[in-house]
């Protein structure tokens, strides 16, 4: 059946689309341009007036917006009259009217071999005539003006329409509320108390409103503070309170685009109808929100433009009073055809040059990183050969540089164990029989190797001196330098500094006249004036050592003054810088000198009840 959609005042017909045979919607049409061809010539009254084309298949919904729509509404108008058709006598019904009290009359689906009666039987209503003794409704779905028609018997009541509309339209009944002339009609009362005819499609309205049960109002306030109790399997129940956010009502969602019916209000393509609405902002320090809520969801952006070509081009043909020069004039000929076969011929071929192309690109492309990775590991395997023989000749240095200058004991051992290496060879080469030497050669070979282990032992003995003095010297002097550092502080900040206090300040000036009196080479007035330093400075404490050192002192002036040489002076100087180094170390003269202690100033001295003066020993 075609489904008549009524949207204002204005009606449209949508049928749908069918191919081959005709459907059932196209068979009551078809019935009744037969019928009227047949009975034309007849045209026999009938009691009931003509009846408009009943459409009971109008079950589609509307589309809704993303909002609730408001209570949908039916609206029953009286069909317009439509024109007669050739009608035939059928007797009169036998069952009485209230038959018609339980569901809506179904009309017969004809079909196309039905269309012609029979010569013996009467002939049938054409599909849209009235049938007797039943109102003719049509009803408007409002707002959006959806028309449903139907014949109903007189003694049905409001109830039982809605759900014969239920089964129809799949409205639920008691969603459904039924309105005339904008009165209300209630579910209970009947068809016949609201003045319908029967005779004439006559003019009445009737609507029918989709509405939504709400429920009933309570006096319920949700608190702020919800108190749960829960419970747990080995641990006593513990109450736990859930404070309750609310969030903001909703509020009206802008209009976004799209199109809003003059008449009914209603808005389709609506942009914010599946978005929720834009998020205020807070406060002005907060980040803008994400933008969610957009016209570009619904609406394409489209820009039209308009193009006027530089120069215009005509053609002029040669007619009467018109004389066109040929003489620049080309022959053109038509090219071969192009068909749509040579237009995919010619894509496939430029699709197979692409991907060749592609394919030779990432070929080159892994060629040109396997050759880069090939130069990057011979680089790196040449870097790594020339690392490994670079720390091969420098262990060779310090294996030349520890026989030769030997500092530490490893050394020292590594020379015995060669030299006594060597001497095992040398005697194995001595004592062998294949060297044919007698016994007086063999002892004087072995005298000969005893005198040259001999010097190798003495070289040794003098290399260890060396280093020994070496390393007295490398430590004395790391020690004085941490005596005289400053103070490393860190303040509140993290940072470092240095700081000089007196104690430092007085060790840097005795490591400063240590190193003066362990110069060489200087002349003889630069000689007296570090002596004279030394003089006054230990002078300021009268003890044993004090007086050693300013007695020695007093006799290296008065060598110098007589012209005495470097070298017999040697040992004094000697002496002299071991009793000035003993004044540095010692706490009382250097109070940095605590803190090198290897042991405590309180075990170097003994108690008067000991059989001690109380001075340090």
């Amino acid at each position: 059946m075609a489904v008549t959609h009524q949207r204002g005042e204005g009606t449209m017909d949508e049928a749908p689309e069918t191919t081959g045979a005709p459907g059932p919607e196209e068979v009551p049409a078809q019935a009744e341009a037969e019928a009227a061809s047949v009975d034309a010539a007849a045209r026999v009254d009938t009691d009931a007036p003509p009846a408009p084309t009943v459409d009971s298949t109008a079950t589609a919904e509307p589309a809704l917006t993303g909002e609730v729509p408001p209570p949908l509404q039916l609206a029953v108008d009286a069909a317009p009259p439509a024109p007669e058709l050739p009608r035939a006598r059928i007797p009169a019904p036998a069952a009485p009217a209230a038959e018609f009290a339980a569901a809506p009359v179904k009309r017969p689906q004809l079909s196309p071999s039905a269309t012609q009666p029979a010569a013996d039987e009467p002939a049938e209503l054409p599909f849209d005539a009235p049938r007797a003794g039943l109102y003719q409704i049509t009803f408007t779905l409002q707002p959006d003006g959806y028309t449903h028609k139907g014949e109903y018997a007189p003694n049905m009541t409001l109830g039982e329409v809605a759900v014969a509309l239920d089964n129809e339209l799949h409205i639920p009944a008691q969603s459904l509320v039924f309105s005339l002339h904008g009165r209300q009609l209630p579910h209970s009362t009947r068809l016949s108390d609201h003045g319908l005819s029967l005779d004439v499609p006559n003019a009445l309205s009737m609507a029918v409103q989709v509405g939504v049960q709400k429920p009933a109002p309570t006096d319920y306030v949700m608190p702020d503070v919800i108190t749960v109790e829960v419970t747990f399997e080995d641990a006593p129940p513990r109450v736990i309170h859930v404070p309750v956010e609310r969030d903001l009502p909703m509020r009206g969602k802008p209009f976004l685009g799209g199109f809003r019916h003059k008449q009914t209000g209603v808005e389709f393509h609506h942009a914010s109808s599946q978005s929720m609405p834009a998020p205020k902002r807070v406060d002005d320090g907060a980040p803008p929100p994400i933008v969610r809520n957009h016209r570009d969801t619904q609406t394409a952006v489209v820009v039209t433009r308009s193009q006027q070509a530089v120069r215009e081009q005509g053609t002029q043909m040669t007619k009467l009073g018109v004389e066109v020069d040929p003489a620049a004039d080309r022959l053109l000929r038509p090219m071969p055809y192009f068909s749509s076969d040579d237009y995919d011929l010619l894509r496939l071929e430029k699709a197979i040059d692409l991907q060749r192309y592609t394919r030779g690109f990432f070929a080159r492309s892994r060629a040109a990183e396997l050759i880069a990775l090939a130069a990057r590991r011979e680089v790196e395997l040449r870097a790594a050969d020339d690392a490994r023989r670079a720390e091969a000749e420098a262990r060779h240095r310090r294996e030349v540089e520890r026989r030769m200058n030997p500092r530490t004991y490893d050394d020292f051992e590594t020379l015995f164990n060669e030299l006594e290496a060597w001497r095992l060879s040398e005697s194995a080469k001595i004592n062998d029989p294949a060297t044919g030497l007698d016994e007086a050669e063999r002892s004087a070979a072995r005298a000969q190797l005893l005198q040259r282990e001999q010097k190798l032992l003495q070289t040794i003995d003098r290399l260890r001196l060396q280093a020994a003095e070496a390393n007295r010297n490398r430590t004395i002097s790391g020690t004085l330098a941490r005596m005289a550092a400053p103070k490393r502080w860190q303040l509140s900040d993290g940072e470092l500094v240095e700081v000089h206090t007196p104690y430092t300040t007085r060790a840097k000036e005795l490591h400063e006249l240590y190193n003066g009196l362990r110069l060489p080479l200087l002349s003889i007035d630069e000689r007296l004036d570090v002596l004279l330093h030394v003089k006054w400075t230990v002078k300021e404490f009268d003890c044993n050592l004090t007086r050693d050192i300013v007695d020695l002192i007093d006799r290296e002036a008065d060598m110098l003054n007589r012209g005495r040489s470097e070298e017999s002076l040697e040992g004094l100087r000697k002496r002299l810088a071991n009793l000035f180094l003993q004044f540095v170390h010692t706490p009382e003269f250097n109070p940095e000198a605590a803190r090198f202690q290897q042991v405590p100033l309180e075990l170097t001295t003994l108690h008067p009840a000991m059989g001690g003066s109380g001075i340090a020993a």
